[in-house]
C-alpha cells in the first residue's frame, strides 16, 4: 500500500472511532439524564402521594407510578404524551380520563425504554397504578397490534379500564410502523397510595 493510501486508511479509522465515541457519549448523557429524571419523579411521588389527594396533574406533572410485578416493571407516569414527556417517563394521554375517574385511561411509553418489558406481558398479569389519590389494581385482559391511527383502542370498554400503548415491533430499528396495545380492567383498589422503599423505574434499554 502506498503511503498516501495508508495515510487515508488511518484517517478513516480515526474518523470512525471519533464518530463511535461521540455516539457513545450522547447515549450515555441521554441515559443518565433519563435515569436522574426518573429518580426525581419517584422521590417526589414517595414524598407527596400520601398528602396530595386533591391534586390535579398539569402537563408535565406526576400522575403516579405504574407497576407490573411479574415483569419487575415500575415506571413513573406524568401528564402528557409529547416527546418531552416520554423521554424519561410514561405519559398519560390527556384526552383520556385520569385513572381515578370512570372510563378508559390510556398510558403511552417507548418500546426501547420503560415499556420494553411489555413484550413479555400476558393475559392475567396484575397491574397496580399508584396515584396521588389511590392505588388501583387492574388485570390484563387482552393484547393487540394495531395501526398507529387506530383510535378504537381508546374507546370506553364497559367498565373502568387501563390501556397501555407502545410502538411495535419491539425489535424494529427506527420509527416502528405499528402499536402494541395492552388492555386491562380494574379489579379494585390496592389500598392507600403510600410507597415503601423499592426498586425505581426500569432502566431504559435500547
Amino acid at each position: 500500500m502506498s503511503p498516501a493510501r495508508q495515510w487515508l486508511a488511518t484517517a478513516v479509522e480515526w474518523a470512525l472511532l471519533g464518530v463511535a465515541v461521540g455516539c457513545l457519549g450522547t447515549w450515555g448523557y441521554v441515559t443518565l439524564e433519563a435515569r436522574l429524571t426518573q429518580r426525581d419523579q419517584v422521590a417526589r411521588f414517595e414524598n407527596d402521594a400520601a398528602v396530595r389527594r386533591a391534586y390535579v396533574p398539569r402537563a408535565g406533572s406526576l400522575v403516579g407510578m405504574l407497576d407490573i410485578p411479574r415483569l419487575r416493571m415500575s415506571a413513573p407516569v406524568i401528564e402528557g404524551d409529547d416527546d418531552r414527556a416520554l423521554k424519561a417517563s410514561a405519559g398519560h394521554l390527556p384526552d383520556t380520563p385520569l385513572p381515578w375517574h370512570p372510563g378508559n385511561s390510556a398510558i403511552a411509553g417507548h418500546r426501547d425504554g420503560l415499556f420494553r418489558p411489555l413484550k413479555s406481558v400476558k393475559v392475567g398479569d396484575e397491574i397496580t397504578f399508584r396515584t396521588t389519590r389511590d392505588a388501583l389494581r387492574y388485570r390484563v385482559t387482552a393484547t393487540a397490534v394495531v395501526e398507529p391511527d387506530d383510535l378504537s383502542v381508546l374507546a370506553a370498554r364497559g367498565r373502568d379500564a387501563l390501556t397501555l400503548i407502545t410502538c411495535y415491533p419491539f425489535s424494529y430499528v427506527g420509527p416502528a410502523p405499528q402499536r402494541f396495545i395492552v388492555h386491562a380492567e380494574r379489579i379494585g383498589p390496592a389500598g392507600p397510595a403510600v410507597v415503601t422503599n423499592r426498586r425505581s423505574a426500569t432502566p431504559a434499554s435500547n
